[in-house]
């Protein structure tokens, strides 16, 4: 199957490709002017026409990996020196260790508030900038305050099946699929923040492991 990578963000034609579509979130698959956005595996193997089907985690332990997730991504945080929080994650993306930290953590409240209050763009909500983020250890305390209001969402659940239907910018899916969709999410950024951190010639206190990230549909690359 031929295909073509466009990189939005270092291209400016790709860009305008992307904007004549009428799209602004990413990552997304085209065809001429049909589309369809890159964030559920389900979605991408019906628009290239693939038969897909996979084994999927429950939403009980979606929570539990998430929670252990968004606690590495706390401890990765902490490691970084207060001097690199504002250099670029990655030399090809437009964007800080401080930013990927936060946004990292914040899914879970953009989660929430699609899950809880129906907001259809949970993105513009995951890249807002938290009350106090001005260290590593800043960004980490926020973080904790996500994690509790995660697991009191899911306490109050009486539905644990997570079947009902959610609308956000991208589509209609099941609360079990935005749910597994965010968590993978975050384990992406984590991995993500992990390898600045190493670049750094820091050795990371404690990487997401197989067991945090297994039964994940999460990429394989860690940039791509």
């Amino acid at each position: 199957m031929q295909f073509e990578v466009v990189d939005v963000m270092n291209d400016p034609a790709g860009r305008e490709r992307l904007r004549a579509l009428g799209v602004r979130g990413l990552p997304v698959l085209a065809r001429g002017k049909d589309y369809t956005f890159g964030q559920r595996i389900e979605d991408i193997a019906r628009f290239v026409g693939i038969d897909y089907r996979a084994e999927s985690l429950p939403p009980e332990t979606l929570v539990r990996k998430w929670v252990s997730i968004l606690r590495t991504g706390q401890g990765i945080m902490r490691q970084f020196p207060q001097a690199v929080l504002d250099e670029r994650v990655h030399e090809a993306r437009d964007q800080s260790i401080r930013h990927m930290g936060y946004h990292a953590l914040r899914l879970g409240d953009a989660y929430l508030a699609t899950a809880v209050d129906g907001v259809e763009d949970w993105l513009t909500i995951s890249m807002e900038k938290p009350p106090a983020a001005a260290s590593g250890a800043d960004v980490a305390a926020y973080g904790e305050g996500v994690i509790e209001r995660l697991q009191a969402w899911w306490e109050a659940q009486t539905d644990r099946s997570c079947a009902r239907e959610v609308r956000t910018y991208s589509g209609v899916q099941s609360l079990r699929e935005f749910l597994e969709r965010q968590t993978w999410h975050s384990a992406q950024h984590i991995r993500q923040l992990t390898w600045r951190l190493e670049q750094l010639g820091i050795e990371p206190d404690k990487p997401l492991t197989a067991a945090e990230l297994g039964g994940l549909p999460i990429p394989e690359a860690i940039w791509g």
